[in-house]
């Protein structure tokens, strides 16, 4: 039996996140997979970069550039990549802003940004498409977050929330035809060893799972 792989011909992915590390990854192995991709990231020269790399290899890009902590920019970014290709099947938030720091000299501001990139923005981009995704048929939504916050407990509280948010909506999306899981991963492993298992949550084989965190750590944990 050969390795596996997922067939995504003719599904449309947004991935935020994906100028580099675990979301460039990502947005790599859904291209490979047959899916046309948005490329979403805050650097517009990162998620250019990527979206040439898409190109060349034959795939199927666009790039945007939104700071998902923005309602409207989130908005815009959707419609875009309904107009460019009719429809959104597929989202995966994989934006993460973390800035290590003691409890006791954590900034304010730091604190907040954190909160609202890595958890309000995962609000903003799944209640979004999901809105997209319950219209039109059904879709998938796929959040990212490390297993480490590294010091940070801005990016802990947000991972966790992120966690806890998937788990609380799982039901609900369900009922509208959208699927929604998290992958936890070691980011000390290359950032492509979490990219299968979120191609594998978008496929057909992952059908009945929702709700779910999937943790990709080596068997460190």
């Amino acid at each position: 039996m050969g390795p596996f792989s997922v067939d995504l011909n003719g599904r449309v992915a947004l991935v935020t996140g994906a100028g580099a590390g675990v979301g460039r990854a990502v947005a790599l192995v859904l291209a490979a997979s047959g899916a046309a991709v948005c490329v979403c990231d805050v650097n517009p020269d990162h998620a250019d970069q990527v979206t040439e790399t898409i190109q060349a290899a034959g795939g199927r890009a666009l790039a945007w550039t939104a700071d998902v902590s923005n309602r409207f920019q989130v908005g815009a970014m959707i419609e875009a990549v309904r107009e460019q290709w009719g429809a959104l099947h597929i989202l995966i938030n994989a934006t993460t802003v973390i800035k290590p720091a003691p409890l006791l000299t954590l900034d304010e501001y730091d604190w907040r940004r954190m909160i609202e990139i890595d958890l309000t923005g995962v609000f903003f981009c799944t209640q979004l498409a999901a809105r997209v995704m319950s219209a039109e048929g059904g879709g998938v939504i796929v959040n990212v977050v490390r297993l480490s916050g590294e010091g940070s407990a801005a990016y802990t509280s947000a991972q966790n929330g992120v966690i806890g948010f998937t788990r609380e909506t799982a039901r609900g999306l369900a009922v509208e035809g959208v699927r929604i899981n998290t992958v936890a991963y070691d980011h000390t492993l290359d950032p492509t060893a979490a990219a299968p298992v979120v191609a594998f949550l978008c496929s057909q084989a992952a059908a009945f799972m929702a709700g779910q965190t999937l943790t990709v750590d080596g068997g460190r944990g």
